[in-house]
């Protein structure tokens, strides 16, 4: 649970050259602690605020866990908890960081064209498929329900 990390210094080092050709049109925040100074000043203090935030960072992913089987946004409160522990942990933070970047890419594939395309037909064929099969059934059985079906 340290927020100093090595890293620190080689993804600012990373950072840097990108924003200064201009390559990048907004400057990636410093890795590390966001915790208040006053906190930061006193090492106990900046301990247990980080067993607080990783407490608290932990019952929020678990609940986004319990969230996937269970009714509720699992994968956006998992994100959440992640988010919280970005605030005070560098690992959490690159996690992040590698999280966004690969749905960045993600959404700019999906909105290829060919990509768009196939997406359009490969719905409309299963939309079609669908329709076809309930259009089976109905001329099979009437709008008789399932479970009501004597044969």
């Amino acid at each position: 649970m340290n927020a100093e990390s090595d890293e620190r210094s080689e993804v600012a080092g990373q950072a840097a050259p990108a924003s200064a050709t201009g390559e990048s049109d907004r400057v990636e925040r410093e890795l590390g602690s966001r915790a208040p100074g006053f906190i930061k000043a006193s090492k106990a203090l900046h301990l247990s605020w980080q067993v607080g935030v990783f407490i608290v960072g932990l019952g929020v992913v678990i609940a986004g866990v319990l969230m996937l089987v269970l009714p509720g946004p699992g994968w956006l409160v998992i994100f959440g908890g992640m988010a919280i522990w970005a605030t005070e942990f560098v690992w959490a933070q690159l996690v992040l960081r590698w999280t966004k970047r690969k749905v960045t890419e993600a959404a700019q594939r999906a909105l290829d064209p060919k990509v768009r395309r196939r997406n359009i037909i490969l719905t409309t064929l299963g939309l079609v498929i669908m329709a076809v099969l309930a259009g089976i059934y109905v001329w099979k059985f009437g709008l008789t329900m399932p479970w009501k079906i004597s044969e």
